[in-house]
């Protein structure tokens, strides 16, 4: 025997509503438009949960913005949901004089307890406002001694969820068991609360084995801090 050798399962969002209606019960003869209207509410509701249950590897991506000297805060896309890392260019595209410089964050109230605010040169460390229209304030303020430009790794929201024209999902293959598991526990809320609470207890074990792979494999170095082994 030999398997198939493809890898393109990638079920439409149509059929995660009907395999998730399946999985309490309702059958496809049975679904009716207010079914249909029930799974677009629930299903972009669903991307709304997974996108707070952070990080989302695979929304992953990196932005880049060149800076104006004197312009402390700028606007970043309103989809951004977190800045992951981020890192400062100066002469951005030089082979010779290039240089990424890791840079870290601030809380809000940190920011708002800096001194010198408008401070300028090199910026070292950002504020990431979360707002409906997010923006990101630097300190120092960026200088003339640039050109700056700079990076984040951000992670997306999830794209909406439509089930017409065959649409398919804006999530990876290790992910479809826990978000169709989610849509049926949803579903059942509606139209079975006597599989509620069994279908609760799917939806959290395949977010479960999802989340587990949802990692970079890398190795981890601990060091113990051994100053007090040394003389000064």
């Amino acid at each position: 025997m030999t398997s198939s050798g493809t890898y393109s399962f990638q079920p439409t969002a149509g059929q995660c509503v009907i395999a998730a209606y399946g999985r309490i019960q309702v059958h496809p003869p049975s679904l009716r438009a207010e079914h249909f209207n029930t799974a677009f509410m629930e299903q972009n509701l669903t991307m709304v949960k997974f996108s707070n249950l952070q990080p989302n590897l695979w929304s992953v991506d990196l932005q880049t913005v060149t800076l104006t000297p004197g312009v402390a805060t700028i606007s970043i896309p309103s989809n951004t949901v977190l800045i992951l890392d981020a890192y400062i260019t100066t002469n951005p595209g030089s082979p010779t004089s290039q240089v990424n410089r890791y840079i870290t964050q601030l809380s809000r109230t940190e920011y708002a307890s800096l001194s010198n605010p408008n401070a300028q040169g090199a910026p070292t460390q950002i504020w990431f406002n979360r707002q409906i229209s997010p923006t990101v304030s630097f300190w120092p303020v960026p200088d003339t001694n640039g050109p700056y430009t700079f990076s984040y790794y951000r992670v997306a929201q999830l794209q909406d969820v439509s089930v017409a024209n065959a649409q398919t999902l804006n999530l990876p293959y290790l992910w479809l068991d826990a978000y169709i598991a989610e849509l049926s526990s949803r579903f059942s809320k509606y139209y079975a609360p006597q599989f509620e609470d069994k279908r609760k207890i799917d939806a959290n074990e395949a977010w479960n084995i999802a989340a587990q792979q949802n990692i970079e494999v890398v190795n981890i170095s601990i060091a113990p801090p051994i100053s007090r082994f040394y003389p000064r």
